[in-house]
């Protein structure tokens, strides 16, 4: 089960349409860019590192979203290294 859903965001995306084998959506995050005013993208990164963090609590998930959207620095460019960011930095914020 997600541990965030679309109406959860508190921040705007847009919300294009990806196939359901997308491989920016689906598996683990990979060397794939990563577009963070992409709602499919923003949504799928942090329920997998809600899953992988064992993470239960939404608002764990809307620091993912808070992080992503106002600490990322924008040379961080694909999920993997977002992913690390993100861990590297999770105490800091």
């Amino acid at each position: 089960m997600n541990l965030l859903s679309k109406s959860d965001l508190k921040y705007e995306y847009s919300w294009t349409v990806y196939g359901n084998d997308d491989p920016e959506i689906t598996g683990e995050p990979d060397s794939t860019l990563f577009n963070r005013k992409e709602g499919y993208e923003v949504i799928y990164l942090i329920n997998k590192l809600a899953k992988k963090w064992k993470l239960k609590k939404k608002a764990s998930g809307l620091k993912i979203e808070r992080l992503i959207n106002n600490e990322l620095p924008g040379s961080i460019r694909s999920q993997e290294n977002v992913k690390k960011w993100i861990s590297d930095n999770w105490e800091k914020y």
